[in-house]
């Protein structure tokens, strides 16, 4: 997915949820521009995209355990998360 896509994509419904995300993808997340950062994971970001709100809120802000196919990518936002909360 292009860039401007992703961007738009990090918007959601949930002020919380667009900083987490946009923050994610502007410093962290790998991109066809760019090389995954030392660490990050370099698949699944663009699919747990799309989730609902409500699934990412539960992931993401409340603990709540994410699918197995998700929890690489999940756990890497929760601590990029913690630096700007």
């Amino acid at each position: 997915m292009e860039q401007h896509r992703l961007q738009w994509a990090c918007r959601r419904g949930m002020l919380e949820l667009d900083l987490i995300l946009k923050d994610y993808l502007d410093n962290r997340a790998p991109t066809r521009d760019r090389a995954p950062t030392r660490g990050a994971p370099t698949d699944n970001f663009e699919e747990l995209l799309g989730c609902t709100d409500a699934e990412l809120a539960d992931w993401l802000l409340t603990g709540v355990a994410a699918p197995e196919n998700f929890k690489q990518i999940v756990n890497d936002i929760r601590k990029h998360a913690n630096r700007i909360i």
